[in-house]
């Protein structure tokens, strides 16, 4: 039985209805039709790709890459190149400091030995002067005086030389010592021992502890 609150439709509800229906079954079939005309503009490139080598594909991109790869290199060198040079420059640099550094320390050098042998030579300056004063016409005549000015000067002489490091090697007696003598002979002695120094023929010199000049001695061979 039919609810007699229902009211039937009217004729222009009914045709707003069929009209709706429509739109909406056309615009259904038109997105259908848009999507399967997707689907086959999608499908040859598809296909196409498929049927191109493996090789093809992979070889595309591959200009690109390449040219990407070889101004990566570029780069690289150039900044290797950069560096080169600033370290070259830099060596270069020092180079020079050094030149100059060792310039300045061997003149300094040469300056401190020239003022040391002008300091020394001052000194000996006036052991001359001391022998041309002896050797003078007034002094020839007397010996004795004359003697006593030989020995004044070479005492000033000696004191020059020690003062300034020079030491005498007299070994007579001491063992004998090949970094600072040197034997000429042996011969037999009654009073020194074997292996000591008899005789010391010529006197050696040292300056600080340096050996300059090794005495010349005769060693004892013993009785």
């Amino acid at each position: 039985m039919a609810d007699e609150n229902l009211q039937e439709p009217s004729a222009e509800e009914r045709a707003k209805f069929e009209e709706d229906v429509l739109k909406a079954a056309e615009e259904a079939m038109k997105a259908e039709a848009e999507a399967k005309q997707s689907e086959a503009d999608e499908k040859p490139a598809d296909e196409a790709n498929a049927e191109q080598p493996a090789d093809a594909k992979a070889e595309e991109p591959a200009p690109e890459s390449t040219e990407t790869q070889e101004d990566i290199l570029k780069a690289e060198l150039a900044a290797a190149n950069a560096k080169a040079d600033e370290a070259n420059d830099r060596y270069m640099r020092l180079m020079a400091e050094f030149d100059n550094f060792r310039r300045r320390s061997a003149k300094e050098q040469l300056d401190l030995i020239e003022v040391a042998n002008g300091k020394l030579l001052e000194k000996f300056a006036d052991v001359w002067e001391n022998f041309d004063r002896a050797f003078a016409a007034e002094n020839k005549g007397d010996l004795a005086n004359f003697e006593k000015g030989m020995q004044m000067i070479q005492t000033q002489f000696v004191k020059v030389l020690t003062d300034a490091g020079l030491e005498q090697i007299d070994p007579t007696g001491a063992e004998f010592d090949p970094n600072c003598h040197e034997a000429l002979m042996q011969q037999p002695s009654e009073t020194v021992p074997e292996g000591n120094v008899v005789t010391v023929f010529q006197k050696g010199y040292k300056l600080k502890n340096k050996i300059l000049k090794t005495a010349k001695v005769i060693v004892s061979s013993g009785k």
